[in-house]
């Protein structure tokens, strides 16, 4: 699996290492007690519809870029600060990314998750 990244008919992988939080404790956790990520790594939050999903630092100790997606369309995008940061938005799926990441991703694009 890896995520991709759409703008203007140009693909791009942004990830070739995904995981899935797919069950209630993964989304819980998501990068809780992690002391880093890899730099070609995602974690992706798949929701069974849209809403108002937030996402908080809390006991991860880096910063991280999440971008907020609905429909497969970028509905937002925040960098994170460690231990601090929050953001929120409404979306089917949520990525977490290493910091700096999704620097080249905007509103509007279209991010997924491909075999």
């Amino acid at each position: 699996m890896h995520l991709c990244h759409e703008r203007n008919g140009e693909s791009r992988t942004l990830a070739h290492n995904v995981d899935t939080a797919d069950s209630l404790l993964s989304q819980t956790l998501g990068l809780m007690f992690h002391t880093s990520i890899p730099q070609d790594y995602a974690l992706v939050f798949p929701f069974d519809a849209a809403a108002s999903r937030d996402a908080h630092m809390v006991f991860v100790p880096f910063d991280i870029d999440a971008v907020w997606v609905e429909n497969g369309e970028v509905q937002q995008v925040k960098r994170l600060s460690a231990w601090t940061g929050r953001g929120e938005a409404r979306c089917d799926t949520l990525v977490e990314l290493p910091a700096g990441a999704a620097a080249d991703v905007a509103v509007g694009d279209r991010l997924f998750v491909a075999d």
